[in-house]
């Protein structure tokens, strides 16, 4: 069980992948309380003193010109509630779901969105107890937050809907018993605080983020395997190469390619050979994946502060006693970093995918066809590359940008939205397509450097070898191959292999500054 205690603010992206890979232990931090407590003395002065104010006591969206009377407030509340749990689709995975939860904790206790301790307590509670709302993965447009979305969050407060406890599905108010809490009755601007946000749209892109940084991590060593099991050239990633052009992530992805190559027998061979230079799918392979890299970071760096965001409306600021209204819901800077990165996803996807279609051929290889001996009788990694092939075109499909498809709500008071949500829904199965890709070119790669025998390649890429074949047999015989597929993928998806490049990843750097 991992254990966090929150300083609202400052969640860094290790914080949070840790946060979406486990279970975990929540507290906050004794700096916080002062500040939630003034924040939400300055909604009670407001209602107090009669004033008209959005999101205290008056309607929402299209209605905020209605006045609430103080009789109706709480019922306000509940039913801004309940009328926006209109989401729709299947119910996002625990882990997700977990993390949004964190990432509202963590917004909510900054001070600025006017909500009493107890709620925020509330929320701990259920996280601490692993009691996590089933949350619809559709219905949201990534503005005036991922209002369907938290609805169904939040109504589990209130008692209402299903929540998961440790992956049972049970109704809310049990799930609530078994955290040691009551349904709650929102205040006035709890509500709103609660559903207004981006907190679903950023969660989503953060996993997809996680994902990307394991394909990252996957294509950098399967590369490397390619490069050696062609007897490829490791000159042009020379450190002068790279200097010259000044992109960072070329240069620092370059340096990784050199280190995992260092002193590889395979490669001392054919030093002097009369190749001059190799396809662009190993001779790029620091531009592209270091192009990839520079992405990753931006990404990382829009969520990262979006993590640590306030993004509720109205905002209640407790120094000057005024409650602003403004548009931090919008999740545009979320819609753009999550279009980028799915463009980065589909392009480790896609090189990878051509290094396969290297390897299979002998003419560009110089190693058997399709990588298996008796080829003809076998048809080896042919079809494999197919799969590789079709999982490619797929994510060509899915990265065009979500972010330039508005489309205006609640009758036209929300006219410019940014496809947040969906937007960063995609890049998981994106992720899963390239990690399948990335996977089949590692256990080709390795059938094609085994091919080489007795020659060894580097120390560091003996070990992935070694690794793979854990899992994967060699390839002598065509045989039912889609269990091997999926082991290499989920030899991508995991943990393995991102310490060759944790240097480089923005989620393995326990300070990382967004």
């Amino acid at each position: 069980m991992y254990t966090l205690e929150i300083t609202p603010g400052a969640l860094t992206l290790a914080d949070l992948r840790a946060v979406y890979s486990a279970p975990v232990t929540l507290s906050l931090h004794d700096s916080a309380h002062a500040k939630i407590s003034a924040s939400r003395a300055v909604v009670e002065d407001v209602l107090a003193k009669g004033q008209v104010v959005y999101g205290i006591n008056t309607g929402f969206g299209q209605l905020a010109k209605k006045q609430v009377s103080p009789a109706q407030l709480e019922k306000l509340q509940e039913n801004l509630i309940l009328s926006h749990c209109t989401g729709t689709g299947y119910s996002l995975f625990d882990s997700i779901t977990r993390l949004i939860m964190v990432l509202k904790i963590n917004g909510l206790a900054q001070g600025f969105s006017g909500v009493r301790p107890a709620l925020i307590n509330a929320l701990i509670a259920l996280v601490n107890h692993e009691i996590y709302p089933c949350i619809p993965s559709k219905g949201s447009v990534g503005a005036s937050g991922d209002l369907a979305p938290l609805a169904h969050m939040s109504a589990a407060l209130l008692g209402y809907g299903d929540v998961s406890v440790k992956g049972k599905v049970m109704p809310a108010s049990e799930g609530l018993k078994i955290a040691g809490i009551e349904p709650l009755k929102l205040a006035p601007k709890e509500g709103l605080a609660l559903i207004n946000g981006t907190q679903v749209s950023t969660a989503l892109a953060l996993v997809g983020l996680f994902a990307a940084e394991n394909c990252f991590s996957g294509a950098v060593i399967s590369g490397a395997l390619s490069l050696e099991a062609a007897k490829g050239s490791s000159g042009p990633f020379r450190a002068e190469i790279q200097d010259v052009r000044g992109q960072i992530g070329q240069i620092n992805v370059a340096k990784t390619y050199r280190d995992l190559l260092d002193d590889s027998e395979i490669h001392h061979s054919h030093e002097n050979c009369d190749r001059v230079q190799d396809p662009y799918c190993l001779r790029c392979m620091p531009q592209v994946m270091g192009a990839c890299l520079d992405v990753i970071h931006f990404t990382a760096q829009t969520l990262g502060r979006e993590a640590n965001a306030v993004t509720d409306n109205p905002l209640v600021f407790a120094e000057s006693g005024e409650v602003l209204s403004g548009g931090n819901f919008h999740a545009e800077p979320v819609a753009i970093a999550a279009d980028t990165l799915a463009l980065a996803i589909a392009e480790i996807g896609n090189i990878s995918e051509r290094r396969i279609a290297m390897l299979i051929d002998e003419n560009q290889s110089h190693l058997p066809p399709f990588l298996v001996n008796d080829a003809g009788v076998n048809s080896g990694f042919m079809i494999a590359h197919v799969t590789a092939a079709a999982l490619a075109s797929e994510n060509k499909q899915k990265s065009h940008p979500a972010c330039v498809d508005s489309i205006p709500t609640s009758a036209n008071q929300e006219d410019h939205v940014s496809m947040a949500t969906h937007g960063a829904r995609r890049l998981v199965n994106m992720a899963r397509n390239t990690a399948t890709i990335i996977g089949i070119e590692l256990i080709a790669a390795t059938q094609g450097v085994e091919f080489h025998r007795p020659l060894k390649t580097s120390l560091d890429l003996e070990k992935i070898i070694t690794l793979v074949r854990s899992h994967v047999a060699n390839y002598e015989d065509d045989r039912y191959f889609a269990p091997d597929i999926e082991a290499a993928k989920n030899i991508i998806e995991g943990d393995a292999l991102n310490s060759y490049c944790a240097n480089l990843l923005p989620s393995f750097q326990t300070a990382y500054k967004a």
